[in-house]
């Protein structure tokens, strides 16, 4: 393949970074592309599980407040959420009586209410480790301290799946300039930093760039299709779709001006276009708050008020579409239970997960709740895990995504996922 710097295989998967205005088209992506896509409409309306990897270990207990244990407020004398009061805004926002979203995060509250929002507590992995690096590694590809499995447990989900038709080169798509752990493995995925670099923009384009996706392709085409070239690149139309340069929210959804909300913003146009888009992953970091995290106003505050603020638009701009889509968060880890002498949090163990979608057991925080009191807590200093991150990923995979329980072994290497232990955040 003649592929650009920026056009690369990263281990097993294929990866699309972003194109730059300079970027050249090998006739093997060529031909894959064009002849994969199904413009018969058979890719309309998957099934689309999103996932939205908080790296940096997000404090779990200050995005969902145990405000009814007592040692929260112990451990976290300066940097504790108050208990919910009638209005006041700087407090917690009650959901059952024991938890409460943190104040910044308010958006999410009608979501939750409407059952579309569920949350995990004291969920994450067994393993010990409390290295960023290793934990995220270790996350992605669906292990515990076991590093020879290389590939990724969604590109595992994605190959253990059996759909009818042809996938598309969209199947699988990562917001990015590099294909993350989670998607490397046989089944060939996406990595695109930018829709409109990516060269599906109708209209002007830089001089050395032809306008449009299929001029992109115009000399390569005439090489490797010959006379089908033409027929065949009428499936690259279903793309047009998607063209960044037009698409307006729908329902007058606001998305947040960053990085995170220009992700999910994409996100939101690959599924709409029906391109058979059936898994995306959205990386969002900043959450390693070791100094001055702050309580109900602060840096973490800040990126919570974003970090919500941009799902409420995505569950806004899908609308009945989000009945097809699972929105599932995740961190490598927790922060410690108590704060630090920085006012801040070091790295901790079980941590809070969310899952969005009209098809989840929303309207409910799940799992067991371990308590904060000093006996209880993971060597003497962090949140317990109770629920396996491995069961909440299996569940989404059968209960959503429509595996067989007897894929899971499959997906999940040396951990017998079972349906008894799910967490219940998808409707049966």
């Amino acid at each position: 393949m003649n592929i650009a710097r920026r056009l690369f295989l990263k281990r097993s998967g294929f990866a699309l970074a972003s194109l730059a205005a300079t970027s050249l088209w090998g006739p093997e992506f060529v031909r894959s592309t064009a002849l994969a896509v199904d413009v018969s409409g058979a890719a309309a309306r998957k099934k689309v599980l999103v996932c939205v990897f908080q790296r940096g270990a997000v404090d779990g207990m200050s995005m969902v407040v145990p405000h009814g244990d007592p040692f929260y407020y112990k451990h976290r004398q300066e940097i504790a959420i108050d208990r919910p009061a009638h209005g006041a805004d700087s407090n917690a926002v009650d959901l059952d009586g024991f938890f409460g979203l943190h104040p910044a995060m308010k958006a999410l509250l009608p979501l939750y209410q409407q059952k579309e929002l569920a949350i995990v507590q004291a969920c994450g992995s067994p393993s010990e480790s409390r290295s960023h690096f290793d934990m995220q590694d270790f996350m992605e590809s669906g292990t515990a301290d076991d590093k020879s499995v290389h590939t990724g447990w969604l590109n595992r989900m994605i190959k253990q799946r059996h759909e009818s038709g042809k996938p598309t080169p969209f199947r699988a798509v990562a917001m990015g300039s590099v294909l993350p752990r989670s998607l490397q493995g046989s089944v060939e995925a996406l990595a695109i930093r930018d829709l409109s670099t990516f060269g599906i923009r109708g209209g002007a384009a830089p001089a050395n760039v032809a306008a449009g996706f299929e001029g992109m392709y115009d000399s390569a085409v005439g090489d490797v299709l010959g006379g089908a070239g033409a027929e065949s690149f009428e499936a690259i139309s279903m793309l047009k779709k998607a063209d960044p340069t037009k698409y307006t929210p729908a329902h007058s959804a606001d998305y947040p001006k960053n990085a995170f909300g220009h992700a999910m913003l994409q996100v939101a146009q690959l599924i709409k276009a029906d391109v058979g888009l059936e898994v995306a992953f959205v990386d969002v970091d900043g959450w390693d708050t070791h100094a001055n995290q702050g309580g109900a106003a602060g840096q973490l505050a800040g990126r919570l008020f974003d970090y919500s603020n941009t799902l409420a638009a995505f569950h806004r701009d899908l609308g009945d579409r989000m009945q097809d889509v699972l929105v599932l968060t995740m961190s490598e880890f927790g922060r410690a239970a108590r704060q630090n002498g920085n006012r801040g949090t070091d790295h901790g163990h079980g941590n809070c997960f969310f899952a969005m979608g009209g098809m989840v057991q929303g309207g409910k925080v799940h799992g067991h709740w371990p308590s904060l009191a000093p006996e209880n807590l993971f060597e003497s200093r962090d949140l317990a895990v109770t629920t396996d991150f491995r069961d909440v990923f299996a569940e989404a995979c059968v209960r959503h995504m429509g595996l067989e329980a007897s894929d899971l072994s499959g997906i999940f290497p040396k951990y017998a996922a079972n349906p008894a232990r799910f967490a219940g955040i998808c409707k049966a």
